[in-house]
């Protein structure tokens, strides 16, 4: 029988049913349990990247334990998916012979009347990869809709677990729909990538002894996808790990950033063309800007933008005072950013490349302007690290770009925080392996940035610097220009 007392709980214990430790989703396990103690019929939807373990968040919860089960197939046809979910319902119920398939509607009738005959009082059923079931011409979603309103709605026993990463699908099928599954779902649940203080408890858990440090340049490559982390083994090093997945013929995932689009996206070339250009400026790019160099525009180029930032993969900021136009676009996925940096036109076939070159200058580059990523992703323990956690606020980006007859030079601050007291952060993001120094011809840059925002936004107090480093900042003569700085002591600080 499936009841709560089948299920984990926030200190779940794997050893009987050889499943590894659960690392953090307390709130998304919380979630699946009131919808499992639910006294009606629920519909949950589970979304997020892929990679990030929304499968196995499942299947932790349910011990591998359901009422049915079924997993779309990637690219297949639909009598193939018809043919599989039959051979599904026939594992449950061997005892019977379950005519072929030719349609959902016949399928979800069969699925019906395998759930009457069950004694559980709970009835799981999870559907992974649902967006993969949708096959051109399939009815698919409309046959959904009619077994849930036909059928389900009428009975207090369901709970229904939708999982897919192509979040847009789930999104515009299921979320808004306007037919039969509107106002149906009752839970929603979004899976982000892990944090570093996650990451952390994963490595830990499983051997490894990377510090800090490390565990930064780790997120600075594959970021916190836990299915990237599965694959490391301890008795490497963090370099030896990244050739050996990346850099290696045959390597795990020497061929990931073509299956993570193609299995993500219909006509993903789009997609990548898109990703490839904002991989190019680390500021971001307008949506005017994107449309001028790629050729999409209107409503074609608002979907991929938007399928991508739901996807995780890039970022839109507010320019700050400027809050409804110049968006700016930002590419903000780990293992996209590497690819397009050391992987896409390495001809070299080195198969150890990264050890033989990640003391390079454009390492350095490029570690500086990931560090920024790494903070902007870890926002809300910034706040925590200046105290301001309760607190009302608003972040954004801002730049100034002069104009035909301006002699100032421009200026770009990717990280302003506003507060409710009306004081402003300006964050400047460094990466250093020591504590960072702030020279003399930097310090005169802050202070002329700092005048120039200040003059373009008409603001005369409250305007601080405040610095993000990974070892804090370097005491000396031009440190008294900050007004608070964090460490990434700060970022690794698991949230209460």
């Amino acid at each position: 029988m499936v009841n709560s007392r089948n299920f984990c709980t926030f200190a779940p214990d794997f050893k009987d049913s050889g499943m590894e430790n659960l690392i953090g989703r307390q709130l998304e396990l919380a979630e699946l349990q009131r919808a499992l103690d639910s006294k009606r019929s629920e519909f949950v939807i589970l979304y997020g990247r892929r990679r990030v373990g929304k499968t196995f968040l499942v299947r932790c919860f349910c011990n591998d334990t359901y009422s049915f089960h079924f997993v779309g197939a990637h690219k297949q046809p639909l009598q193939t998916q018809l043919t599989n979910f039959r051979e599904a319902l026939q594992r449950c119920n061997p005892d019977i012979d379950i005519p072929k398939l030719f349609n959902w509607h016949e399928a979800f009738r069969q699925l019906a009347n395998y759930l009457e005959q069950s004694k559980e009082v709970r009835k799981v059923v999870f559907f992974d990869e649902m967006p993969w079931i949708d096959t051109q011409k399939s009815d698919f979603v409309s046959e959904l809709e009619y077994f849930w309103s036909s059928w389900v709605q009428n009975r207090d026993d369901i709970v229904f677990i939708a999982c897919g990463s192509a979040t847009t699908w789930m999104k515009e099928k299921l979320e808004d729909n306007q037919g039969g599954l509107h106002n149906r779902i009752t839970h929603r649940i979004y899976l982000r990538p892990f944090y570093l203080s996650e990451c952390k408890q994963y490595l830990l858990s499983h051997g490894f002894s990377w510090d800090d440090y490390q565990i930064l340049q780790f997120y600075m490559i594959f970021g916190g996808v836990p299915y990237y982390m599965s694959l490391l083994r301890p008795q490497l090093s963090l370099i030896e790990n990244v050739d050996a997945l990346i850099f290696r013929r045959g390597g795990e995932l020497s061929d990931e950033f073509k299956e993570l689009y193609n299995a993500l996206f219909k006509k993903a070339d789009k997609y990548i063309r898109i990703v490839q250009l904002l991989a190019t400026k680390r500021e971001g790019f307008t949506k005017t800007q994107i449309s001028g160099e790629t050729g999409y525009s209107g409503g074609g180029l608002t979907k991929i933008l938007e399928n991508l930032e739901r996807c995780d993969f890039i970022v839109s900021y507010a320019q700050y005072g400027n809050k409804t136009k110049q968006t700016l676009y930002r590419l903000c996925d780990f293992y996209t950013l590497f690819y397009f940096s050391y992987v896409k036109d390495n001809r070299s076939k080195d198969e150890q490349y990264w050890l033989h070159h990640f003391q390079d200058r454009s390492v350095e580059s490029w570690e500086g302007f990931t560090f920024e990523e790494v903070c902007l992703r870890h926002l809300p323990h910034i706040k925590r690290g200046l105290g301001i956690s309760g607190m009302a606020t608003e972040a954004s980006s801002w730049r100034f770009v002069p104009g035909k007859n301006d002699t100032r030079k421009g200026a770009q601050v990717d990280l302003v925080i506003s507060r409710a007291d009306k004081m402003i952060h300006l964050c400047e993001m460094k990466f250093s392996a020591t504590p960072y120094t702030i020279k003399k011809e930097y310090a005169e840059r802050l202070i002329k940035r700092k005048q120039l925002f200040m003059e373009e936004n008409n603001i005369s107090r409250g305007v601080v610097l405040t610095f993000v480093t990974p070892y804090g900042l370097k005491e000396g003569l031009h440190t008294s220009l900050v007004h608070s700085s964090l460490s990434a002591k700060e970022l690794f600080v698991a949230e209460g």
